[in-house]
C-alpha cells in the first residue's frame, strides 16, 4: 500500500534555504507586486474528442497547461467525431464531465469543430482571448489528408507537446475486444470469465498488459503534493476506477463535498479480478492511479488499497468518514465474503452515497463491443454488396 505523497517532497525541508534580510524584502515587495499585476495571463487552447478518457489525455492537458496560465479545452461534437472517426463511445455530456473534472482545465468549450477553421480560430483569438493553440506531436489529419492545425501554424500561434506513449483510445478498445474474443463475454461473473483457472487467468492478464512504463516522476507530476491540514475532515472512498468515466468523476465530486480532504483507495489488480472476473481490470493499477490523481476532486490516493477498511487504516490516515456509491460492480456472492465496510459501520462513520450517474465500467465496455459489432456488420454488408456487383458485372461481360 503506497500513497502518492510519499513520492513527492516536503516544502518544509527547504524552508531554511535562502533567507534574505527583512529590509531587502520590503524594499522590493512593491516592485514585484506591480510587475505581477502588469503581467498578462497567457491563455492556451487544446481540443480533442476525449472519448474513453485516459491518463494519456490527462497528461496532454497537463503539458498544455504548463505552456500558459489558463487552459481552455474544446470538446469535439458528436457529429464531427462521426464524420471524421466514427461514432463515439461516450456522449457529449459524459465527455464534458470527464474533461471538466481534470485539475488542469480552467474552461471548457462544448461542440468544438474537429478542424481549426479560420472562423473558429478567429473566435478563439478574439472572443476567448486565446494566445496559443496546442496539439500533440502526433499528426492530426482530416479525411482529405490535410493538417487539421494548418491555419494555427500559419498564424504563428501553434505550440506542440509530446504525446504520451503506451496508451491510446484505440489500444483500450483493442484490449476489451481481445478479451471478448478470447473469453466470449464481458462482465458476466457467472460466465467462463470468472471460472477460468489461475493459470489461464494469469495468461489472459499478461495479454492485456499496457505498454506504458510508469515512473515515480509521472506520479509526482499528477499528484497535488499536499497533505491534509491538522484539523481536516478526511473522507475516504475506494474502488477499482477502471476505464475512468463520468460516473467516477461525479461520485468523487460528491464525496469531496463532505469534507476537506478526499483520500481515494484504488484496489490492486488481483482484487479487481477476483471481484469482477476476467477481463477486468482493463487498465492496470498504475494506469488507474494516474486517472484518479488527475481528477480535481482528489487530494490523495492509496495505491493498492485493501478490500476491507480496517481500524488501523482509519487510524493511520485519520479518516473521519468512509463513503461508497450506490452504483458499484463487484461479486458480493463470493463464498465467505465479508462486508468490507463492517468496521467503519460499527464506528458510525460510514455513509452510502446516491450515485449521480448509472454508467459503469461494464456498460462502457459493452458500448465498445456493440459499436464494434455494428461496424463489422456494416462492413460485411458493404463487402457482400461489392462482391455481388462485381459478380454481376463479370456475368454481363461474359455474355
Amino acid at each position: 500500500m503506497l500513497t502518492a505523497a510519499l513520492l513527492g517532497f516536503s516544502t518544509s525541508y527547504f524552508g531554511g534555504i535562502g533567507n534574505f534580510p527583512v529590509s531587502y524584502a520590503w524594499s522590493n515587495l512593491g516592485f514585484l507586486l506591480k510587475k505581477k499585476r502588469e503581467k498578462r495571463r497567457v491563455r492556451v487552447y487544446m481540443d480533442g474528442c476525449f472519448d474513453l478518457m485516459h491518463y494519456g489525455h490527462a497528461n496532454a492537458l497537463r503539458q498544455a497547461k504548463a505552456l500558459g496560465d489558463e487552459l481552455v479545452v474544446g470538446v469535439v461534437s458528436d457529429e464531427e467525431i462521426i464524420a471524421n472517426k466514427g461514432p463515439p463511445i461516450l456522449s457529449m455530456e459524459e465527455r464534458l464531465a470527464l474533461v471538466s473534472g481534470l485539475k488542469w482545465v480552467d474552461q471548457v468549450i462544448a461542440n468544438a469543430p474537429y478542424a481549426i477553421t479560420e472562423e473558429f480560430m478567429n473566435s478563439l483569438f478574439n472572443e476567448h482571448k486565446i494566445d496559443y493553440i496546442i496539439h500533440g506531436d502526433d499528426p492530426c489529419l482530416l479525411p482529405d489528408g490535410s493538417d487539421a492545425y494548418a491555419l494555427a501554424k500559419i498564424a504563428g500561434r501553434y505550440k506542440q507537446i509530446k504525446r504520451t506513449e503506451g496508451v491510446s483510445s484505440t489500444d483500450i478498445v483493442g484490449r476489451i475486444l481481445s478479451s471478448v474474443n478470447d473469453n466470449k463475454g464481458v462482465g458476466d461473473n457467472s460466465s467462463t470469465l470468472s471460472k477460468v483457472d489461475s493459470g489461464k487467468r494469469r495468461q489472459l492478464q499478461r495479454g492485456q498488459l499496457s505498454q506504458f512504463l510508469p515512473t515515480s516522476r509521472r506520479i509526482v507530476q499528477f499528484s497535488n503534493g499536499k497533505g491534509p491540514g491538522p484539523n481536516a475532515r478526511i473522507v475516504y472512498i475506494d474502488g477499482a476506477f477502471d476505464l475512468f468515466h463520468a460516473g467516477h468523476v461525479e461520485i468523487l465530486k460528491k464525496a469531496r463535498q463532505l469534507g476537506d480532504f478526499l483520500l481515494v483507495g484504488i484496489y490492486p489488480d488481483y482484487i479487481v479480478s477476483e471481484q469482477r472476473g476476467m477481463p477486468y481490470p482493463v487498465m492496470h493499477l498504475l494506469e488507474r492511479t494516474l486517472s484518479v490523481l488527475a481528477c480535481r476532486y482528489v487530494d490523495e490516493v492509496i495505491i493498492g488499497a485493501p478490500w476491507e477498511v480496517t481500524k488501523d487504516m482509519i487510524t493511520t490516515f485519520n479518516i473521519s468518514l468512509v463513503v461508497h456509491g450506490t452504483v458499484a460492480e463487484s461479486n458480493s456472492s463470493l463464498p465467505g465474503e465479508t462486508d468490507p465496510y463492517a468496521i467503519p459501520k460499527s464506528m458510525g462513520i460510514f455513509r452510502l452515497l446516491e450515485s449521480p450517474k448509472s454508467i459503469t465500467t461494464s456498460s462502457v465496455a459493452q458500448r465498445i463491443v456493440t459499436n464494434h459489432e455494428v461496424y463489422m456488420k456494416r462492413n460485411t454488408k458493404k463487402l457482400q454488396s461489392e462482391k455481388k456487383y462485381y459478380e454481376e458485372k463479370a456475368y454481363v461481360a461474359g455474355d
